[in-house]
């Protein structure tokens, strides 16, 4: 092939996401080679190419002719189901590949393959990115954030399209080196985390003002899109107001997330992030209430029967006992509530990608992260670019929470953020992820705690040795004689 008629970059794996990261590709003015095993894929993308602007998109129908339409040094971007598969398309499109092409996987893979495939494809002289993708359908159209990890050289080779395509803001693309290894699946995980987190908070405010406050959907479209002109400013908030305000279609009566069944789904990247935390002695209590919310929505008819049986022993359900409640106050008290909890999430995440990039020697810089996360993907927030401050004055930050502007905020913030999660209590609301917020902060700004009688234990039934506050040195204390003795 002529060298002008060779595209500059190629994807393969033709879902939703594929096709649109492909137009967005081609919208930006690279042209591009795309290629899916079902063909009728690559016919659908041709089409859109062709309906959304002419963009200049090519389509190839086998491995050899797809690798052969791109311009050397090659690089192929594949975007398929997370596993074997990845495996199984490298092998497909490896064999016609040379050595200084680059291969990027842009799913959702556990960072230890991605580092695997890096070893792989040295072998055979290619370099290799593991990049996470966020922002969903819309974002990869549109403009998503990108966090690529792996071979630098790999990424100075696309850095001009990546820059192009991820989405824009104040500051520049939405897009940046992460570092070695699998470090781009990995930070890309823990995003994931801190977003089951933050559903999670919302869910419960949602569910407090619901059944507390009384408040019916469409008032809770207005809050929500007065929050989102507030520090709360978010595309998670945004789309909930949206949610709210849509009604059955179906059946013409009342609004949809009424309807939906309470049963939420999940595709394994919060199960890795609370792994990874504990693996590391990271807390990240936030995120583990997340993803314990969800498994007990698993069990939906248990649920149901349980309700019942604990109606029949006399437990009266005092959610639906609305009384006389301050609605103005109580929203307030919620929206701070929220912010506070959401805090506490982005923290405990930002600790666990710290204690990782140690681990592994990432290097990786929080505050660029943060940047990154304020466009195009599913946490962008207004307050990331405080965050991003926070970790650009102070590289070092032992945690979020201590920063002097968050630690102002925090403090503000706590009595609203005790009254709700003291109301649901007594309501009987489970508020997992702010009630997990709130423990985390209580328990880490207090300069002692009663873990010394958990030591104590420790080393009554195990010998595990204790420290003392008044002088070094570690110590054992036959305890079962010292309260015979006391006993005297």
């Amino acid at each position: 092939m002529e060298s002008a008629a060779l595209s500059q970059i190629g994807l393969a794996g033709l879902a939703v996401m594929g096709q649109n990261l492909a137009l967005n590709i081609a919208e930006k003015g690279f042209p591009i080679s795309v290629y899916n095993r079902t063909t009728s894929k690559v016919d659908e993308t041709l089409d859109r190419a062709h309906r959304e602007g002419n963009l200049p998109l090519s389509g190839q129908y086998n491995p050899r002719d797809f690798v052969l339409s791109i311009k050397k040094p090659r690089s192929v971007i594949i975007l398929v189901k997370a596993g074997a598969p990845v495996d199984q398309t490298i092998a497909a499109l490896a064999a016609h590949m040379e050595p200084g092409d680059t291969i990027i996987d842009g799913g959702n893979e556990w960072y230890e393959d991605t580092e695997r495939r890096i070893s792989e494809a040295s072998n055979k002289g290619l370099l290799y990115l593991g990049m996470g993708v966020s922002g969903g359908e819309d974002g990869a159209r549109n403009g998503p954030s990108l966090m690529p990890g792996g071979s630098h050289e790999a990424y100075l080779n696309i850095r001009n399209i990546l820059e192009k395509v991820a989405a824009q803001v104040d500051d520049g693309p939405c897009v940046a080196y992460i570092g070695e290894g699998g470090s781009g699946n990995f930070v890309k995980m823990v995003h994931n985390g801190i977003e089951y987190g933050d559903m999670q908070l919302i869910s419960e405010a949602y569910d407090v003002l619901k059944n507390v406050g009384g408040l019916g959907n469409d008032d809770l479209a207005g809050i929500f899109e007065e929050w989102n002109r507030g520090e709360l400013e978010s595309f998670l908030i945004e789309i909930t107001s949206d949610i709210f305000r849509a009604k059955d279609e179906e059946t013409g009566n009342g609004g949809l997330v009424d309807k939906i069944l309470d049963k939420t789904g999940m595709k394994g990247t919060g199960k890795w992030t609370v792994q990874q935390a504990a693996e590391l002695s990271i807390a990240a209590p936030t995120i583990a209430a997340s993803l314990d919310s969800r498994y007990m929505s698993g069990l939906k008819e248990e649920r149901v029967a349980a309700s019942e049986i604990f109606k029949k022993e006399g437990l009266k359900e005092d959610i639906n006992n609305v009384g006389v409640v301050d609605k103005k106050r109580l929203i307030d008290d919620v929206r701070q509530a929220l912010y506070a909890s959401k805090i506490c999430s982005y923290a405990q995440g930002m600790n666990l990608l710290r204690a990782k990039s140690v681990e592994k020697g990432w290097n990786l810089n929080l505050g660029e992260l943060a940047r990154i996360w304020k466009g195009g993907c599913i946490i962008r927030a207004v307050f990331l670019d405080r965050i991003k401050q926070a970790y650009q004055r102070n590289p070092g930050l032992a945690n979020l929470l201590v920063d002097p502007e968050f630690a102002r905020e925090m403090v503000q913030r706590q009595a609203a953020w005790r009254r709700v999660v003291g109301l649901a209590i007594q309501k009987g609301i489970s508020v997992p992820g702010m009630s997990a917020s709130l423990q985390y902060f209580d328990t880490y700004r207090r300069g002692r705690l009663p873990a010394n009688l958990v030591q104590a234990q420790r080393d009554y039934f195990g010998a595990h040795t204790y420290e003392r506050i008044d002088c070094p040195g570690s110590f054992h204390t036959e305890w079962s004689k010292l309260a015979r003795k006391a006993r005297v």
